[in-house]
């Protein structure tokens, strides 16, 4: 089962009366879709009663639910400080999604810009194993952790650096964001065989099975020389990438991914036209 849902509230969420996450849940569902990405960017916040209830909520309308942990995670700093506390802001978002029943948490892995990427990724490499760890000790090692393919050409985080991460433990699970993908490569997603040319290095990677459910991020994305600039909405049409390809290769993969629409302040609604698309192509 492909599940489609939202990174975090759109507009319209708040624009129909609702007002508390709690309710996302269920209006997601009367919306058709089947997935959910709690935000966790700007620090671990939810406590563990609200927690609970949005977990209870997930399962009585059938929602996937993830957590995003903070974006100022950095596996790679040179400062052991920081790497310490990122590997605390780990586990504090794994204990969240303990609480609420969620079953992956996406991570942003950080930044290589005043070192070489071979220095920074060998960092990183070792700080995950420090916090894979920590996560195992802490009874929270049945939660899947998801480096994520990171848009900023600086950033620590492209396509087979998080591969590498990956391959560290079959519990990890790579986020790939083709928006990302795309504007680190300067608008490189155009034809289905570049999309399957990504394909095919994660499961040479890290095998069959982990490609074949992929945590997915998905949205039109503008990009500079130094990548990523902005997300946008599927409307933007002037913006790449497209869905359609995708679609077409998850469904002949057999793939059976979550895939969570980050398009800007729309993210309902695109999750929705992207699940269209989706169905549209195996004739549903």
């Amino acid at each position: 089962m492909v599940r489609f849902g939202p990174s975090g509230n759109s507009e319209s969420f708040y624009d129909e009366g609702y007002k508390s996450s709690l309710q996302m849940p269920g209006w997601l569902r009367q919306k058709g879709l089947s997935a959910y990405e709690y935000q966790c960017s700007k620090g671990v916040k939810i406590g563990k009663d609200m927690a609970v209830k949005l977990g209870e909520e997930a399962l009585k309308n059938d929602i996937f639910l993830s957590i995003h942990a903070p974006y100022y995670i950095n596996l790679a700093s040179q400062e052991e400080e920081k790497r310490t506390n990122s590997i605390r802001y780990i586990i504090e978002t794994l204990e969240a999604a303990k609480w609420m029943s969620a079953s992956r948490i996406v991570v942003h892995t950080g930044s290589c810009s005043k070192i070489s990427r071979e220095l920074a990724l060998s960092t990183a490499v070792e700080t995950l194993k420090r916090a894979i760890c920590e996560a195992d000790a802490s009874g929270l090692g049945h939660i899947s952790i998801c480096p994520e393919v990171l848009g900023k050409i600086n950033q620590l985080g492209d396509l087979d650096e998080i591969l590498t991460m990956c391959r560290l433990d079959e519990r990890l699970i790579p986020t790939v964001d083709f928006g990302h993908i795309h504007a680190r490569g300067m608008g490189a997603l155009n034809s289905k065989s570049d999309f399957e040319n990504i394909i095919d290095r994660i499961e040479n990677e890290i095998g069959n099975e982990r490609m074949r459910k992929i945590h997915i991020h998905f949205s039109r994305i503008e990009y500079t020389k130094g990548g990523e600039k902005r997300h946008w909405s599927l409307d933007d049409t002037q913006f790449g990438p497209e869905f359609h390809p995708l679609a077409q290769l998850i469904y002949e993969r057999v793939m059976e991914p979550v895939i969570i629409c980050e398009s800007r302040e729309k993210m309902a609604e695109d999750a929705i036209k992207i699940q269209d698309i989706y169905k549209a192509t195996i004739g549903g």
